[in-house]
């Protein structure tokens, strides 16, 4: 009889197609984070330079990333508006030179804007992490489709700067996925068919919501879609250890573990290392099981 683990992880169609080569996401992969913002909430301002940024690149490449999602604007709760103009600068800077110097690595571009989208897969970005789930710039969905470039839909409500006062749902995991189903019918309907999906902890929820979204996280393996978890030292554990982000590296490593077994495909996180081992010794179990 096959584990829970097993029957989550393997119940969906998880190949992507990145410009031409194919990544299957069975094995769950690890999605390292390199913001080249001034305030991040955890690693601000730490990536400002190409030789900085390179180091990290390399870094996570050699702990066992398979993708590097660049970021330039913070998306945490109440963060600072910037232009679409300095937003393309901090992240074509980090997008170019990864791609010049590590040509096999697969970037993501973290971004709610469809002409950062465009502008940095033509720098060699091969996929689109976006935090409004096209909500927010209504030529994402398009963009995305005219690129052919996977996709992965968050689920937020607002903005940065007013998702914190929008965190009342009739039925959390209802909600989610109502919005999922209705944004996973729009952009197949424009050709888009490697979208996974992201269930958004942190962004317009609350610490007990995340908590019920975690537990929850298995049902959204109904939508036939790789899962996303982000849960890399976010409030919902420093908050609730009454640490600060930076001692939250166990208490990550702890929900992703969970994550693992509820059927996550891919996180995202600050700390490469961490999650490859969580990701190593929980398939450990699903093999002996």
């Amino acid at each position: 009889m096959k584990s829970s683990f097993e029957n989550n992880f393997f119940s969906t169609n998880k190949t992507l197609n990145l410009n031409g080569r194919l990544i299957d996401l069975h094995s769950p992969r690890v999605m390292g984070i390199l913001n080249v913002t001034p305030d991040s909430f955890y690693d601000g301002n730490r990536y400002a330079t190409a030789s900085d940024i390179l180091k990290q690149a390399e870094k996570m490449l050699m702990e066992g990333a398979t993708f590097i999602d660049v970021g330039g604007y913070s998306t945490r709760p109440g963060a600072e508006e910037i232009s679409a103009e300095e937003e393309q600068k901090r992240v074509l800077l980090a997008v170019q030179n990864i791609a010049r110097e590590f040509p096999d690595v697969f970037i993501s571009i973290d971004t709610f804007r469809s002409e950062i989208v465009r502008a940095a897969v033509g720098e060699g970005a091969h996929l689109v992490n976006d935090v409004s789930g096209g909500s927010l710039d209504d030529a994402m969905f398009t963009t995305v489709a005219q690129l052919k470039v996977p996709y992965i839909l968050m689920h937020m409500r607002g903005t940065p700067q007013t998702m914190t006062q929008l965190t009342v749902y009739e039925n959390l995991v209802k909600d989610i996925m109502d919005f999922f189903h209705e944004k996973i019918f729009m952009l197949q309907q424009l050709g888009v068919k490697d979208i996974v999906v992201d269930p958004g902890f942190g962004f317009a929820k609350t610490v007990e919501q995340n908590f019920e979204l975690l537990g929850k996280l298995d049902h959204f393996s109904m939508l036939g879609k790789p899962v996303l978890a982000g849960l890399s030292r976010k409030s919902m554990i420093w908050r609730t250890l009454g640490i600060e982000p930076e001692e939250a590296l166990n208490g990550t490593t702890s929900l992703n573990t969970v994550a693992l077994l509820k059927g996550a495909s891919l996180l995202r996180v600050h700390d490469v290392k961490q999650a490859a081992e969580a990701i190593k010794l929980i398939e450990k179990i699903s093999i002996q099981s």
